[in-house]
């Protein structure tokens, strides 16, 4: 599943990096802990590598 806006790239990246103890899991905030908890490695991998070019900032609703 790719990611529908940049901020959601974002908070997918810092959420991956935490799972794999790159940065502390205590450092992460909003979006980025909640996927963190919520999303498995994998999940968080798809999300990540999504390609920023041509994607909002952030998803209008």
């Amino acid at each position: 599943m790719p990611a529908k806006s940049q901020a959601q790239q974002k908070a997918a990246g810092a959420a991956l990096a935490a799972k794999r103890g790159d940065i502390k899991k205590g450092d992460l905030q909003g979006a980025s802990r909640s996927m963190e908890k919520s999303m498995s490695k994998k999940e968080l991998e798809e999300l990540a590598s999504t390609k920023r070019k041509g994607k909002p900032e952030h998803k209008a609703d």
